[in-house]
């Protein structure tokens, strides 16, 4: 009755959604950008030229990158890939195409650093084609800046690569086509409306490992397309992660182990004002290390010769701050210890998680928190998180846990808790697919009906006792697991996960499960309520399948009946445990009905 009550509660609040959410399909639908043409001997060429062999899944990416490309309507696409999955790659696959119909593009970053390797890959990979790529960020004094705006403004650069000065009212472009917005996460709100009244009418193409839950929500519900790396590059290895208490003697090992291999490793911080006792610290347990340090608060000169020397191998453990964590690429290093790990957010762990690990060399991962400290309940969701998604790929199931974690968001607004909590993700989609399509429907159309679900009401112990799962947040989100089952599959395949993490299922808790599974298997049989009364169930259905019951009748004994006095039900008998009466009548009422199987 109260999971009802809160269904109900939240559909009224995603029926308002849902209108916003029309008003935007179609001021989308409204909006006329430029259709770029096909491919170019050019582009082929510049395609020929990656030194790599690109996965299944970045050629498909590229080809639906491509197809938006050439449609009148602007390209809003959410490109998600893990780390090193190469996002890159296909994004410069899109900008070429723009740059070969005389379009400017703008490719938008979150730090410094990240602007300067991204403008040193795109001309690497440009050399060969008159196309001029410029920088700007902090790395430019005033006078270039100046002179790289005024060349901008007269079309004079194709690409512009940038932080968030990009987003200042000074930059202007002679004609701009496409944008690339590395990270998105990464920005806030504010940002977030600068590029609408920028970019309106433009192609847009965001990258993400780990989008935002708002980001990713909008994805799934169809107002953003997306495309999705899953595969990963040959001989990558997954990275091997441990979620440990901070302990200097388990650092100093896994240091020296890296640097006996001639490696380098990355010890975060993410304390300006301790990072130097910190380093020295280090000093002292591992001497052989060559240690620098970098964070967002040194010079840009000094920062840029900090990671040159990290890049010539001059430096073999770099102490620093969260500024790595956007995209960083530094081959040679492979074990990365975070420093108050309980602190930071999934995707940031993951995303650093993603410095390491980007060759065929087995790479190692430290995700350590204070010793003795009491972890709240949302970080230590995150922690099992890391720890549990360690597989390739993981980027966008980590995005679907902080999804979950965190609530979806408000699409349009800068609220970033939703409706989600109190249902949870796969109702929450239902709700809203529902009520898009009714807003969305023609005045003359017919409402689509609800699909009725089925009431289940037997006595028998079917729950999620305490002493099994102590937090009732994880209650919570077992039961919800357990109300989402459709078929066999699912059934397995939560019950597996509840042995894995919790151990052997109770009875109650088998129960619940094996409830959940009829509950689906009767709503396909239009069964509507299923009660027991005394030693009889009694299935209520408005059609009911007069064959199928006859063969019921047959089959268990003349236990059936059919009462079609009142409210039409099935009253059946029950023979020991009513769970098994219900499992056995279904099984014979759905006989030879594979789709209710």
């Amino acid at each position: 009755v109260e999971w009802n009550k809160t269904k109900q509660r939240v559909r009224s609040a995603v029926k308002d959604m849902a209108k916003e959410l029309i008003a935007l399909y179609a001021k989308r639908a409204q909006e006329k950008g430029f259709a770029f043409s096909s491919d170019t001997e050019w582009q082929k060429e510049f395609e020929e030229r990656f030194p790599y062999e690109e996965t299944d899944d970045q050629l498909r990416c590229i080809d639906e990158i491509k197809a938006d490309m050439e449609q009148v309507r602007p390209m809003e696409r959410l490109l998600c890939g893990d780390v090193g999955f190469g996002k890159t790659e296909v994004a410069l696959r899109a900008v070429f195409k723009a740059v070969m119909d005389s379009k400017q593009v703008a490719v938008l970053v979150t730090t410094t650093i990240l602007a300067w390797q991204h403008y040193n890959t795109f001309r690497s990979r440009l050399e060969n084609f008159p196309v001029k790529v410029e920088i700007l960020s902090r790395y430019r004094t005033a006078k270039q800046q100046k002179q790289i705006l005024r060349e901008l403004a007269r079309g004079e650069i194709e690409i512009i690569i940038g932080t968030h000065r990009l987003l200042q009212k000074d930059v202007e472009f002679k004609d701009l086509g496409l944008v690339i917005i590395d990270e998105e996460q990464r920005f806030g709100v504010a940002h977030k409306e600068r590029f609408k009244e920028m970019f309106s009418g433009v192609d847009i193409l965001t990258l993400s490992a780990t989008p935002i839950p708002r980001t990713l929500n909008m994805a799934m519900t169809g107002i953003r397309d997306m495309s999705v790396l899953e595969t990963p590059p040959q001989d990558r290895q997954p990275i091997t992660t441990y979620v440990m208490e901070h302990d200097w003697g388990i650092v100093a090992s896994a240091i020296s182990k890296e640097l006996r291999r001639n490696g380098q490793a990355y010890y975060i911080h993410n304390r300006v004002e301790s990072i130097t006792n910190c380093a020295a610290k280090l000093h002292e347990l591992v001497p052989e290390a060559s240690i620098g340090i970098a964070h967002g608060k040194m010079e840009e000169d000094e920062l840029l010769e900090v990671w040159s020397r990290l890049l010539n191998g001059e430096i073999n453990l770099l102490v620093c701050t969260t500024l790595i964590e956007t995209g960083v690429d530094v081959p040679n290093c492979n074990t990365l210890i975070i420093e108050g790990a309980e602190n930071m957010g999934l995707a940031q762990l993951h995303q650093l998680r993603g410095r390491v690990g980007r060759t065929n060399r087995r790479a190692f991962a430290y995700f350590t928190f204070k010793r003795g400290k009491v972890l709240s309940e949302v970080a230590t969701k995150r922690l099992d998180a890391i720890r549990e998604f360690t597989k390739f790929g993981s980027g966008f199931r980590i995005a679907m846990r902080d999804l979950e974690i965190r609530g979806a968001g408000s699409i349009l607004g800068a609220s970033q808790s939703g409706h989600l909590t109190a249902v949870g993700y796969d109702m929450y989609l239902k709700l809203l697919d529902e009520a898009v399509k009714e807003q969305g429907l023609d005045e003359n159309a017919k409402v689509p009906e609800a699909a009725k679900e089925c009431l289940v009401d037997i006595k028998i112990n079917a729950y999620i006792p305490e002493s099994y799962i102590p937090s009732s947040a994880q209650r919570i989100t077992c039961y919800r697991k357990i109300a989402s089952i459709k078929n066999e599959q699912d059934m397995l395949d939560v019950t597996d996960e509840l042995i894995d993490r919790y151990g052997d299922v109770p009875k109650s808790v088998y129960g619940l499960v094996k409830i959940a599974l009829l509950r689906t298997r009767a709503e396909k049989a239009k069964i509507e309520e299923i009660v027991q009364s005394g030693n009889n169930l009694l299935f209520y259905t408005e059609k009911p399948d007069i064959e199928m019951i006859g063969k019921c009748v047959d089959s268990m004994n003349d236990r059936v009946s059919l009462n079609m006095t009142g409210r039409a039900n099935i009253r059946v008998g029950i023979d020991g445990d009513p769970l098994e009466c219900l499992s056995e009548f279904l099984d014979n009422y759905c006989r030879d009905r594979s789709n209710l199987n």
